[in-house]
């Protein structure tokens, strides 16, 4: 296989569309179709299954589609180590985040690396944490943030003490002003994340045995602060997602407290670009004064 046609196969297999990938890779919807099926031809397999929704990858064309992302990486490696030799003048690197981090922390540290690299490009991948998991072990992205509570294989270097706070409606009521014990939060109607996005948050919820009551089951920040709001019940995220919502909530402190690390993870710092080597530092320092 050729490079051209793993860049082929990875962009279909990201967008779904053999048109989609055309328009990215500036070439026409029957070429990449041609490339696709001379590809196939060459390995004696499918590689994608074809319908009227799109495409997507066979289990064959899943097999093989680690090994196409590694050989990009080694393409773009063997770039930038060049460029670096030259002055890191351009390149690509892409990173995971889940909500909180993209709305805090993300623009000013992308605003100094680009400051410093001006002609690398950064992408930025916004899921749950298991889309970062997946991300990460399917080679999308070369860094990403993550919780250390998450369960992965990969080196996560801690960061930051994200405390868990109570989010409830303006003029809730508790024993203490500004805190919450978890007695008073037994027998609240909760308003919660799906797991994916909260694992720290039901980690809590399980260890201290609060069986918590909920009618509302989203999945962004801003839904559960809108819910929270309108009366429909507490919720409990981590301090720094409250920063950017509205202010008709009570933030309260939660007794006893808890926390989620914030972390940078990475299959192999070893194995890294030199774009994503800059990046990572760049986090490392700048997180201190975030």
């Amino acid at each position: 296989m050729t490079l051209l046609y793993c860049k082929i196969l990875y962009t279909v297999a990201a967008q779904g569309s053999f048109m989609k990938a055309a328009e990215l890779l500036n070439l026409t919807p029957s070429a990449v179709s041609h490339s696709i099926a001379s590809m196939e031809a060459e390995l004696g397999f499918q590689v994608f299954n074809r319908n009227k929704s799109g495409v997507t990858l066979t289990s064959y064309g899943e097999e093989i589609y680690p090994m196409v992302v590694s050989m990009l990486h080694s393409e773009e490696n063997l770039k930038q180590v060049v460029d670096r030799l030259n002055g890191l003048k351009r390149g690509t690197v892409k990173i995971g985040a889940f909500n909180s981090v993209c709305t805090e922390w993300l623009p000013s540290i992308l605003k100094v690396y680009r400051e410093k690299f001006p002609y690398i490009d950064v992408e930025v991948y916004e899921g749950t944490y298991d889309d970062v998991i997946h991300w990460l072990n399917t080679g999308i992205v070369e860094l990403a943030f993550l919780s250390t509570s998450c369960n992965s294989d990969f080196k996560i270097t801690p960061l930051y003490d994200d405390p868990l706070v109570c989010i409830a409606p303006k003029g809730f009521e508790t024993a203490k002003k500004g805190v919450i014990t978890v007695e008073e939060m037994k027998n609240q109607p909760f308003v919660i994340q799906r797991d994916s996005c909260d694992a720290d948050i039901k980690k809590y919820l399980t260890d201290m045995h609060l069986d918590i009551h909920s009618s509302c089951h989203v999945i962004d920040d801003q839904s559960s602060a809108a819910m929270v709001e309108s009366g429909l019940g507490i919720g409990i995220m981590p301090e720094l997602t409250c920063r950017r919502l509205g202010t008709n909530l009570d933030v309260l402190q939660i007794e006893p407290s808890a926390i989620r690390t914030i972390g940078l993870a990475m299959p192999n710092k070893k194995s890294l670009t030199p774009a994503a080597k800059e990046l990572s530092q760049i986090v490392l320092d700048m997180v201190k004064t975030l």
